[in-house]
């Protein structure tokens, strides 16, 4: 199970960015092998100071290895339920426990076939593609070559989708007339020159939030919607609008009552707890948002790990594929 990782105290906020900042996958340009390293010392320096307050706010790290390690236990439960006996390993791309942990540990365990998936539902080289460059890298340093299944991503899967619509009208029920409340969908943007080289991410969210509306007004909600980016890292063109200026514009056609979806993430972590959940609510009560919600993460809700589990013995054996599998068009 691929993840990002996080910092778990505020002295690893530091090491992480400077892990995130040497991906090749994050920062490349001429001669980058000599000059990554010096820069991600001085981006990870100077971003560290501007990010710290955020894991402050929500407890002084992230909480997203233990999300993640909640979630793997789940799946593990779900799948020994329906007779496959597997066991669920976390490999962080930039924390602990680091892909080469993840590694180890499986080629200790004896497994006799690999499930990679990436817990990420739209793809990107920036985060599938990063994970799965580095696992291939340490498969190599320990020459493993177990039978290998790949869930690249899975943003079109009935499941997934049932538990991102279970969250927002978990949300819109705390609102005087759900129905009525607007939602804004925030994905973590990316660098536009990682989607002019075919990235399909921002073709991806944007094919999500189709789906999710979809189904959605179909179960008899119409809310009005918005797609935004949020997360943005230095001075280079990235993804938009941005979540801050999302919210201006809604503010100022009146909008009053708005729900924020973080759809490209699948827990709860410094992105939402942080940077939606404390910096957009404080700007959107300024600028004059009646009520501000936000819909919880997916983490280990047993809908999103029954689709988890569907979508491993699917990998393992395309034959279990139900017809209606990865199955949902837009309009």
């Amino acid at each position: 199970m691929f993840q990002l990782g996080g910092p778990e105290t505020l002295e690893d906020i530091e090491p992480f960015l400077f892990n995130l900042f040497c991906d090749p996958e994050i920062i490349d340009f001429p001669f980058a092998r000599l000059g990554r390293k010096p820069l991600a010392r001085l981006i990870s320096a100077t971003r560290a100071s501007k990010v710290r307050h955020r894991y402050a706010e929500i407890g002084g790290g992230s909480p997203i290895r233990r999300n993640t390690e909640a979630q793997a236990r789940a799946l593990e439960a779900e799948l020994a339920r329906s007779g496959v006996d597997a066991r669920c390993v976390v490999a962080m791309r930039y924390w602990r426990p680091f892909t080469r942990e993840a590694v180890a540990e499986l080629e200790a365990a004896g497994c006799q076939q690999i499930v990679l998936l990436p817990l990420y539902p739209q793809y990107s080289s920036t985060t599938t593609g990063s994970s799965l460059n580095e696992w291939e890298r340490r498969c190599r340093d320990v020459a493993c070559n177990v039978s290998t299944h790949l869930v690249r991503e899975f943003y079109r899967h009935q499941g997934y989708l049932d538990s991102v619509i279970e969250k927002i009208e978990d949300a819109l029920a705390r609102f005087p007339e759900p129905r009525a409340a607007e939602l804004v969908f925030s994905a973590h943007g990316v660098p536009l020159a990682v989607i002019e080289k075919g990235d399909p991410y921002q073709r991806q969210i944007e094919e999500t939030v189709a789906l999710v509306m979809q189904m959605m007004r179909r179960g008899g909600f119409p809310n009005r919607h918005r797609l935004c980016y949020q997360s943005k890292v230095g001075a280079s063109r990235w993804l938009q609008p941005s979540l801050r200026e999302t919210l201006q514009r809604a503010a100022a056609e009146g909008v009053r009552d708005l729900c924020v979806v973080p759809i490209s993430f699948v827990s709860d972590h410094v992105e939402t707890l942080g940077e939606i959940a404390h910096e957009a609510r404080a700007l959107a009560r300024g600028l004059g948002i009646r009520q501000f919600e936000m819909t919880a993460g997916l983490n280990d809700s047993p809908r999103f790990i029954a689709a988890l589990a569907e979508l491993v013995k699917n990998a393992l054996s395309p034959a279990m594929a139900p017809a209606r599998e990865e199955l949902v068009a837009a309009d």
